[in-house]
């Protein structure tokens, strides 16, 4: 990318400003305890693709995210109701960081300018009832909004949103005051609900969310977004369906995109009528988003994909020679080739990703093709962007 002068002028205010505030929100930090431990998050807008509820029933099963949860068919009994605080305590030594640390690694689902649901890895005080913490952190407030606008995301939950939870065999039953039946429309309302799913049962003593609004239980919220029954954990984004697939022909894949900030991944679920394994997956991928203006291709305009092998846990891509322009795009490629590797990982049996351009290994450098702890932590989020800012401003050629 080339400036002029008043542009690198400009840039490099813009970038300054940029460092300040991160350091002005680590200061915080570490100085005061935020807001977002005592507050609830923002009311966001959401995308209107790939919000619909999934029909599926039973949860799926390991960490990856996912959205379009949907009530499952199961009995609506109560189990007993054990103290929120000693259920999610237990969650909390589930959280990565482990028992005795002063902090924890929770996962919060954010959203971004489109509505995408983006799953963030953050580093929070260690304290019982961690659930309950991790749910606070996406409700607007000041400190809440400003956690999130550093990753370029945005927060779910209604300003002065009041959060009760219970957690017992299984079941999470979650307390929404009233402010939730103030939302926007039902696309926020969408996001808001799969989003608590999504992160709920991202814990492991968790599997089915059910909501309660203001202490009663509702078959709606007020533009029509169910939230009767139980929810298990659904399709993350799921991408609109075609009206000529049939529910029982095709199958669900998780493909993971670059957002269009270049600064986090976001994964998308897609119907497909083959079996959804790896060579699939990156065929899918190849095809790039539905929707190229909200997220980002991963491989470059005309390149087309060879073949994919597996052998001893390696997944081997093989592209061609369209595939060595990635390292024009502004941060050399690095976004794209992790979500290559997410994309890949994700299925058993493999353990690892190699590139090849026309049968010849691409040259990538070290550690791009590393599998990562996760697909988005926040203080990577932050210092990426700020790396990949300067890379484009003092790039002059």
């Amino acid at each position: 990318m080339k400036f002029s002068g008043n542009q690198r002028r400009v840039y490099l205010l813009a970038l300054s400003l940029l460092v300040i505030a991160v350091a002005l929100a680590s200061t915080w930090s570490l100085w005061g305890k935020p807001a977002a431990d005592n507050e609830t998050p923002q009311n966001a807008p959401q995308a209107s693709q790939g919000l619909q509820a999934s029909q599926e029933s039973e949860p799926s099963q390991g960490s990856q995210p996912s959205q379009g949860s949907q009530p499952s068919q199961g009995s609506g009994s109560d189990p007993a109701a054990a103290p929120e605080d000693s259920a999610a305590s237990a969650d909390s030594q589930n959280a990565p960081g482990g028992e005795g640390d002063s902090r924890v690694s929770t996962i919060v689902y954010y959203q971004d300018n489109y509505g995408y649901l983006v799953p963030v890895m953050c580093s929070v005080p260690m304290e019982d009832g961690i659930a309950k913490a991790t749910l606070n952190m996406m409700v607007q407030s000041v400190g809440n909004d400003m956690q999130a606008a550093r990753l370029g995301l945005r927060t779910v939950l209604p300003e002065n949103t009041k959060i009760d939870l219970d957690i017992s065999r299984g079941l999470a039953r979650i307390d929404l005051s009233k402010e939730v039946l103030d939302m926007a429309d039902a696309a926020a309302e969408s996001n808001m609900v799969n989003a608590v799913v999504q992160t709920l049962t991202e814990f492991d003593s968790v599997d089915r969310v059910e909501f309660l609004i203001d202490g009663q239980k509702r078959e709606k919220l007020t533009h029509g977004t169910s939230v009767a029954g139980e929810f298990t954990r659904g399709d993350i984004n799921l991408e609109s369906v075609e009206p000529t697939m049939s529910e029982v022909s095709v199958k669900p894949v998780t493909l993971y995109f670059p957002g269009d900030s270049g600064a986090v991944i976001v994964p998308v679920t897609r119907m497909v009528h083959s079996t959804p394994d790896v060579n699939t997956a990156v065929l899918e991928l190849a095809k790039g988003p539905s929707n190229a203006d909200m997220l980002e291709s991963v491989v470059p305009a005309g390149c087309g994909l060879i073949d994919v092998t597996v052998e001893n846990g390696v997944a081997r891509l093989n592209f061609t020679s369209e595939f060595v322009n990635l390292v024009q795009n502004s941060d050399g490629g690095r976004m794209a080739l992790k979500a290559l590797v997410l994309t890949c990982t994700q299925f058993d049996g493999v353990d690892s990703v190699e590139i090849y351009v026309d049968g010849k290994k691409y040259d990538a450098t070290e550690g791009e093709l590393g599998v990562p702890t996760f697909m988005n932590v926040a203080d990577s989020i932050v210092y990426d962007y700020i790396q990949t800012q300067s890379a484009m401003l003092f790039d002059f050629e």
